[in-house]
């Protein structure tokens, strides 16, 4: 299963550029944010990614994000179109936050404020990212996944967190500006992340032409993380459209999460992920 994992993915990375890009003040090492310094909001967020594609000379680009990221680079889509080719969105946000997540955040910006980078801090993020069994329990261990990811928290500054927490709180509802995105947009969603309801509502607005839905049953939000391999062959057709990925053929291991039985046949159609995407509701099952 692993090997025809590596095989596939090396076949889309070897046919693909890769540029990461995070907010400077997020990033490991990063000096403390002075008090004084304004508070960015989500469309300053969104105008440095324009700054760094001008940088390094790059047109129109292919665009990955995750949760309060995929929402920026939604946000970054609308105002700049023509720097966007296609989106993939990993339990993305796109409406203003609601009562239970506005509660959280203000929460965890008085503890960031008050304490840093605290264990109960780390504790609220984790449940953001993974669903329960990673995250683990009295009678279940932690993941190796969600260890690696405090040791990360760790290593961030407590009011840069702060305030780029504060920055998404405060985002608005871009709900109506989705159905002017011309650009093809990929949604992956765990069932169990807490912005399951988003990005269903979400794909309801986006046009049907060009917008599909992937829902992967027991994960959270983070699929790139819990359950990478339900993303595979979704991303792979939703590349071949644009001509970056030769399907190669496909293990028929029924233990393998690349096995068609594993996948909707729908997804499969070659008009499903071609010129016109059409929203579906795919479900990658968790035993496989």
């Amino acid at each position: 299963m692993f090997s025809a994992n590596i095989l596939h993915y090396q076949q889309i990375v070897h046919r693909v550029s890769f540029l990461a890009l995070s907010q400077e003040f997020l990033q490991l090492g990063a000096a403390p944010i002075s008090p004084d310094d304004p508070l960015p909001s989500v469309d300053d967020l969104a105008d440095q990614i324009i700054e760094v594609l001008n940088y390094f000379g790059l047109g129109a680009v292919m665009c990955m994000g995750v949760t309060a990221g995929a929402y920026i680079l939604t946000l970054f889509a609308m105002k700049y179109r023509q720097r966007v080719l296609g989106l993939i969105l990993v339990s993305p946000l796109c409406k203003a936050p609601s009562w239970t997540e506005w509660l959280y955040n203000k929460v965890m910006s008085n503890m960031l404020y008050f304490y840093g980078m605290c264990g109960l801090v780390k504790e609220f993020l984790l449940q953001r990212y993974f669903s329960k069994d990673v995250r683990g329990s009295a009678e279940v261990p932690e993941s190796d996944i969600a260890q690696a990811c405090r040791g990360l928290l760790d290593e961030r500054q407590g009011i840069n967190v702060l305030r780029f927490l504060q920055a998404i709180t405060r985002r608005p509802d871009i709900t109506s500006g989705l159905k002017k995105l011309r650009c093809r947009t990929l949604v992956f969603v765990g069932d169990n992340s807490p912005f399951h309801s988003e990005a269903l509502h979400m794909i309801t607005k986006l046009d049907r032409r060009y917008s599909a839905l992937v829902e992967v049953q027991a994960c959270g939000s983070m699929v790139t993380e819990e359950q990478p391999h339900a993303m595979l062959i979704p991303m792979e057709y939703f590349f071949m459209g644009y001509g970056l990925y030769r399907p190669c053929q496909l293990s028929d291991s029924p233990r393998s999460p690349l096995s068609p039985s594993c996948i909707s046949p729908e997804l499969l159609s070659p008009e499903s992920m071609g010129l016109k995407l059409k929203p579906i509701k795919t479900r990658v099952s968790h035993e496989v």
